[in-house]
């Protein structure tokens, strides 16, 4: 669509700007033809006007012969044709004006001194447009720089948008894997258990579906995972697995991506209570600092035990997801105390998309 017509806000200037041509034009006119003031304004203003409309029809030969592409022969062809043409039409409807205006008294013999006045009229016919060409052609270079900025973003974010379905693909088999091979060691045991263990995951593996698809969650959804995920879990580790929750509940409602905290709780069981032969208490925390939240997942630990080489899965999972999500606006901390592990993801508050509601 035409680039000044298609915005309101680069209209108005534009029919201001020809206004005030009209009223240069009219100075020229009461100059070189001796036409009284009313007569000049009366004349010249209507005709800029007009002019400024035959003007965005520049547009079109821009489209034709762009800049980057067309030769300079084509260039100067095109536009000579055209500023000729608009320039003739011009001139025409200058004297079909003055014909109409020299009907009335007040303005006899406009005609005539319309007369004296028309080559200098054309000659700014051929200067206006000339300027309006080259206008467009900042706007065309505007517009096509927009638009292969926005595909640029568009790109990016379907990148984004696959780094994350990829990310979110990685969580489901380490956790299967890990539930599934507890399950196995339960079977000849403790069958009943195994049994309880697989209802629980089924259930788990339905809400996880449904809620993966969406982009973001309300937390308390994401919260809800997390303890279907422990009712799992705790069909293994029975009392030894312990859930501590200090929430804010004025938090619950913010959006977070679906999984985010599964695999930071999957951690802290893995890796912390599963060492312990007393097991321990997994510490969920919810807390607000103006437009941020702060979520924390802590868990004892093995003192005495191997230290850990590097994040591990789960970690770099969910820290490449932050940055996918969230780019530099969202935090990992990881702390390691005496005997106590905590991982803490600060993330900025989001509105939830509609497609959640």
């Amino acid at each position: 669509m035409h680039p000044i017509l298609a915005r309101g806000s680069r209209l108005g200037p534009y029919v201001a700007a020809w206004l005030a041509l009209g009223g240069l034009i009219a100075v020229l006119a009461h100059l070189a033809a001796a036409s009284p003031w009313h007569e000049a304004l009366l004349l010249s203003v209507p005709l800029a006007l007009v002019y400024a409309f035959i003007c965005l029809a520049s547009y079109y030969p821009c489209r034709v012969a762009p800049v980057s592409l067309a030769s300079f022969p084509r260039l100067v062809v095109t536009h000579l044709l055209a500023a000729l043409f608009s320039a003739v039409l011009w001139v025409f409807l200058a004297i079909t004006w003055a014909v109409i205006l020299e009907t009335l008294p007040p303005f006899a013999g406009v005609a005539e001194r319309l007369g004296r006045f028309v080559v200098v009229l054309a000659i700014i016919a051929v200067l206006l447009y000339t300027l309006a060409a080259a206008i467009h052609y900042v706007l065309i270079a505007f517009e096509e720089a927009r638009q292969r900025e926005r595909q640029r973003l568009e790109l990016e974010m379907a990148a984004r948008e696959a780094e994350l379905r990829a990310l979110r693909a990685q969580v489901d088999p380490h956790f299967l894997f890990n539930t599934l091979n507890a399950i196995a060691s339960l079977t000849s045991s403790q069958p009943q258990a195994a049994r309880q263990m697989c209802l629980e995951l089924a259930d788990f593996l339905r809400s996880s579906l449904r809620l993966g698809a969406r982009e973001k969650i309300p937390l308390a959804e994401e919260l809800a995972l997390v303890e279907r995920y422990l009712a799992i879990e705790g069909v293994r580790f029975g009392e030894r697995l312990r859930l501590a929750r200090k929430l804010d509940e004025a938090a619950l409602d913010w959006a977070v991506p679906p999984l985010i905290l599964q695999p930071l709780v999957e951690n802290a069981v893995t890796h912390g209570i599963a060492e312990l032969v007393e097991g321990g208490e997994v510490r969920i925390e919810v807390q607000r600092h103006g437009e941020r939240l702060a979520l924390t997942v802590s868990n004892p630990f093995d003192a005495q035990g191997e230290p850990r080489a590097g994040e591990g899965l789960g970690l770099a999972n969910v820290r490449a997801r932050l940055v996918a999500c969230y780019g530099s606006e969202a935090i990992l901390h990881v702390q390691r105390s005496a005997d106590t592990f905590s991982v803490t993801l600060e993330l900025p508050r989001e509105a939830l998309p509609a497609t959640v509601h």
